[in-house]
């Protein structure tokens, strides 16, 4: 989405909804959001075809999986090449355990976070995966030893 979409106050609404819980029946959503059935189907489906809703995911409890680290890799590219950018980021998603990729500004050039089963794992991951590539030259890893997620968001 290039260009912000302009979302009225039931299009707001609908979005926090839909955050909070997205199995959320078109019934139900309506009934909080105070509009007619109809009108909420229509409006969802609007904002899923301009691009504001690209999906509904499961959100899993990673240590009830097995993964009990979770870790923020950040990654320091040399030489900076755009032709080492696209092929990094495959083959780290490709990698079990890589949740997320940020490209960023600064000292480091990503940020990885992983979730993986335990220390040695985390270590078999950077040893392996990271460390030998010959575009990257410096790995740090930050232990998470808790996080907390945000509310719904919205314009701001």
């Amino acid at each position: 989405m290039s260009a912000a979409i302009e979302l009225d106050s039931v299009d707001l609404a609908l979005l926090a909804e839909l955050q909070n819980d997205a199995r959320i029946s078109n019934k139900d959503l309506a009934a909080r959001v105070g509009v007619a059935p109809s009108t909420c189907l229509a409006r969802v489906q609007r904002l899923r075809q301009r691009g504001v809703i690209h999906g509904f995911r499961v959100v899993l409890d990673e240590k009830a999986l097995g993964n009990t680290v979770e870790a923020f890799l950040a990654i320091q590219m040399t030489p900076h090449n755009q032709a080492f950018v696209p092929p990094f980021i495959e083959e780290t998603l490709r990698r079990p355990g890589v949740r997320e990729i940020f490209l960023l500004t600064g000292p480091d050039d990503f940020m990885v976070r992983v979730s993986v089963q335990d220390l040695n794992a985390l270590q078999r991951l950077v040893l392996e995966h990271f460390t030998t590539r010959r575009e990257i030259a410096a790995v740090q890893t930050r232990l998470i030893f808790q996080s907390w997620a945000g509310g719904p968001i919205g314009p701001t």
